[in-house]
């Protein structure tokens, strides 16, 4: 399960880094078309839409990793006990903060989906399209978090720097 669930964070990840790439595209499409008088319709549309899949689509690989800002002031002043049930209660949060996240997410991809909306912009996409890898990233999120709150709570021993906690 452990290898299934690793893929499932690095391949989203591998999406973010190719949407990424699609956006360095669109940016140097969009500078030679001013540059060389010829205008690509929906270019700064879809760049944002690159932009927006790619934070999506890193953001369970960014937790597996423990790249998140973690605010530690709270932190540093607890013993080992206390850091050790803030930790939980921190992941706890996080899971159902994300599952919501994706709950919605993926109801915002239907509901546009089912409406028929379109971007206002003069490229007229369908808005179900570039909201898919928002529904995608959140969903990843939300299985990585529940992942790090299972961790959690079974013991998982985490390398926590020393002068984030205080020893009893």
């Amino acid at each position: 399960m452990r290898k299934i669930l690793d893929a499932l964070y690095d391949s989203a990840a591998a999406l973010a880094a190719l949407f990424m790439i699609g956006l360095l595209v669109m940016v140097l499409l969009s500078i030679a078309g001013r540059q060389l008088h010829f205008n690509l319709p929906g270019s700064d549309a879809y760049a944002g839409y690159l932009m927006a899949g790619a934070g999506f689509l890193a953001l369970a690989h960014t937790l597996k990793r423990g790249e998140h800002i973690r605010v530690t002031l709270i932190l540093s002043h607890l013993g080992l006990r206390a850091h050790r049930w803030m930790e939980r209660w921190a992941m706890g949060a996080a899971a159902a903060l994300s599952l919501l996240f994706a709950f919605f997410s993926v109801r915002l991809v239907l509901q546009s989906h089912d409406y028929h909306d379109i971007s206002t912009g003069n490229d007229a996409t369908a808005l179900w399209i570039p909201q898919l890898s928002m529904a995608i990233g959140t969903v990843v999120l939300a299985i990585a978090a529940i992942d790090e709150f299972v961790l959690e709570w079974r013991g998982r021993v985490r390398v926590v720097p020393e002068e984030a906690v205080r020893h009893e």
